[in-house]
């Protein structure tokens, strides 16, 4: 899997870029790759194997088990994260919309896609990216959910853009191993 990302329509290399260009503040590359996964459907399985296929190739990645200091904020710090990264793969799985943390995840990708030209790569994890796309399925049970609450009704306008437009991005489909 991992030689399918380094090789195809964008070549991760292992060295990081010390700035970005298209933003008036100075912000570090300190990645090459954020990792981007709803933790209970693929930290164990798929984003372990994918994770370490990254290190073995020399890629610099970050997944939030392992770079995260104890004691900070941990919101601030994968914000940052994500923007001091040159690529984010976002691993869309079957419950990826049920979490929050994961949807404004997402929205702060896309932003920095749109700001900074972040790479943004999505593996659709046995799900489909016209589900994604148009919140079907798994997804459209998960804004049942999330509707509940009508505390989040403006945040939810901005998770179901993100989900569209990660949607109609070029990624991989994995269906079968």
């Amino acid at each position: 899997m991992a030689s399918m990302i380094t090789q195809k329509a964008y070549p991760i290399s292992s060295s990081s870029s010390s700035s970005s260009s298209s933003s008036s503040s100075t912000s570090r590359r300190n990645y090459d790759v954020f990792l981007s996964f709803y933790g209970k459907d693929t930290r164990k399985n798929f984003t372990d194997h994918l994770y370490a296929a990254l290190k073995r190739k020399g890629i610099n990645a970050f997944r939030d088990d392992e770079k995260l200091e104890r004691g900070t904020f941990i919101a601030a710090e994968l914000m940052e994260a994500i923007e001091g990264s040159k690529y984010v793969i976002v691993v869309l799985s079957e419950n990826y919309a049920f979490s929050k943390w994961c949807l404004d995840e997402l929205v702060q990708i896309l932003e920095c896609m749109k700001e900074k030209g972040l790479k943004v790569l999505p593996i659709f994890y046995y799900v489909d990216p016209s589900d994604v796309g148009k919140q079907k399925k798994t997804f459209g049970k998960a804004f049942l959910e999330h509707e509940k609450d009508p505390k989040l009704s403006i945040v939810i306008q901005r998770w179901r853009a993100a989900l569209t437009e990660v949607g109609k991005i070029a990624g991989w489909h994995l269906y079968d191993r």
